[in-house]
């Protein structure tokens, strides 16, 4: 398999990054994002950008920093919850087509109809039959969304299985993550293998040159999220809309309006 430390010939850099460059760096893409958002409504444009990887691969992380500083108007995430009785009966890009933006928006799929061909394969929720029908159409689904004009962007976050088990482990450990573990990411620990076989079966059907699939290597968390944004923003060319500064207006006066006394209002307990 060659050289797992290097890509493109160059040697990979392990070095951690320091916290405060992570943080401009962020805060730098963070504002870049606010300028594409605004690209992205002002021109009309229809963006889905599709989060894929193993659980603990780090692509919530993501998500949560490049909404951070946009408008949920704009942009805004879905993240589908197991189909309903009604929802199993449908074709199944269905549930997934009510949530396609319309001209000005931008949506993060947190996982997304791919399902399919990852947990649904591994933990035997589909058939055999629905399981090929899917690798068979979801190219020509994709194709049919980018003819309609949509911008389809997809990611998948590559995380080692040493790293995958290191934050199992974290997320066991703190009472803030503990929910993140659910009974199947117990389930799916066990069957690495057939994930990994599964995800290589997907790439060899979906990973096309009209809809390529993105690989972000996740095990350092800072270098994914930062690689991430900053290709998602190479994706889209957009132009600066960030308004002049100016001068808010003097407020006017009350005329003779006297509010309520303070007192008569109910506050919380300022317990800091």
């Amino acid at each position: 398999m060659g050289n797992e430390n290097k890509k493109n010939g160059k040697e990979k850099n392990n070095k951690k990054l320091p916290n405060d460059f992570y943080e401009k760096e962020l805060a730098k893409l963070q504002i870049e994002l606010v300028k594409l958002q605004e690209w992205i409504k002002k021109e009309g444009l229809k963006v889905v950008v599709i989060f894929e990887g193993r659980d603990a691969a780090g692509k919530g992380g993501t998500i949560k920093r490049i909404i951070q500083s946009l408008n949920p108007r704009i942009c805004r995430v879905v993240a589908l919850g197991t189909p309903t009785e009604r929802e199993k009966t449908q074709w199944y890009f269905q549930r997934y087509v009510s949530h396609l933006p319309a001209a000005g928006e931008m949506v993060l799929f947190d996982r997304s109809w791919y399902n399919r061909a990852g947990v649904e394969k591994v933990m035997g929720f589909c058939t055999e039959d629905e399981y090929w029908e899917f690798l068979r159409s979801c190219p020509n689904f994709e194709r049919m969304l980018i003819r309609s004009g949509i911008i389809l962007i997809k990611y998948w976050f590559s995380v080692s299985i040493t790293e995958q088990e290191r934050r199992f482990q974290s997320r066991i450990n703190d009472p803030t993550k503990r929910w993140k573990l659910s009974p199947m990411d117990m389930d799916s620990r066990q069957k690495w293998v057939e994930y990994s076989k599964a995800k290589d079966e997907m790439f060899s059907y979906t990973d096309t040159k009209v809809s390529l699939w993105h690989v972000v290597p996740s095990d350092d968390k800072k270098k994914a999220r930062l690689n991430c944004i900053s290709h998602l923003l190479s994706m889209i060319p957009y132009k600066d809309l960030t308004p002049e500064t100016f001068d808010l207006p003097e407020r006017p006066d009350a005329k003779g309006y006297i509010r309520p006394p303070m007192d008569e209002q109910t506050f919380i307990p300022e317990l800091y």
